[in-house]
């Protein structure tokens, strides 16, 4: 019989303080708390209050699921739901999302989870996918194992390398953030996968176009990232709706003819 042990809740946030690169002194001024106070906390001399759990979760901008962990840590009744997507109360984020998606078009646009598979998209979203093997396709479809495998949309895109290093680069970021083991996972299957283009170091790499060539054109788009405000379900915290848009003449072209 294995017994898992729960790490206590002052151990956790103290991670998810040195995530943020924040200080006790920080978070202390930040969350309007003496450094004592969270200095105990920290190391278990006081037990928090399940309101001080949430309060110094926000401040540290800690994701809903960690904050279910956190407050069972600490004692508490988990407070934010998880519910299925496909589920009848979750009707109006499917259709705001498809009313999203929708709109988007002619320009691409998909739904990813936390993990970046794919929810839902809109019918541009073929412009990647085309000519990639259906066991690449398959529910659940990784987005970003679809843009680097070498069977996938990689032996497409013109600038691999560039295209590659800003992947990885924002996957390691967001593994640095959220300590995900099945990110890591996905970051070490990810650069294990050949390329023959020079990766670039980018210092800022905030707009990063991808080029892919399209039967006999080659189009340009950079990306943006939007989430939804505020969500009080943990389903709906971890939707990101990316849209692909055109970086020049001849894509913008090609998608409004």
């Amino acid at each position: 019989m294995v017994t898992l042990t729960q790490r206590p809740v002052g151990e956790l946030l103290r991670q998810w303080r040195e995530r943020r690169r924040l200080s006790q002194l920080d978070l202390s001024i930040q969350a309007d708390i003496s450094t004592r106070h969270l200095s105990f906390v920290e190391t278990g001399r006081s037990a928090p209050s399940r309101d001080m759990v949430l309060h110094l979760a926000d401040e540290l901008d800690v994701p809903l699921r960690d904050r279910n962990r956190l407050l069972l840590a600490a004692g508490y009744a988990p407070v934010y739901g998880e519910s299925d997507l496909d589920a009848p109360e979750m009707a109006p984020v499917r259709a705001a999302v498809r009313k999203i998606l929708a709109g988007m078009e002619p320009f691409p646009a998909g739904v990813f989870d936390r993990r970046w598979n794919l929810v839902d998209a809109n019918t541009q979203m073929s412009l990647f996918t085309e000519g990639v093997p259906a066991e690449l396709l398959a529910p659940p479809m990784n987005g970003l194992r679809v843009s680097l495998h070498p069977d996938g949309l990689a032996s497409r895109i013109i600038n691999l390398g560039e295209w590659r290093a800003h992947l990885l680069g924002r996957l390691r970021r967001e593994v640095a953030v959220t300590a995900d083991a099945v990110l890591m996972e996905l970051y070490e299957e990810l650069a294990a996968y050949p390329c023959e283009d020079p990766e670039p170091h980018l210092d800022n790499d905030v707009v990063v176009p991808i080029r892919i060539r399209h039967h006999d054109v080659e189009l340009a788009f950079f990306s943006t990232v939007a989430t939804f405000g505020t969500p009080a379900d943990i389903t709906v915290d971890e939707l990101s709706i990316e849209s692909f848009f055109p970086a020049d003449d001849v894509t913008s072209k090609f998608l409004t003819r």
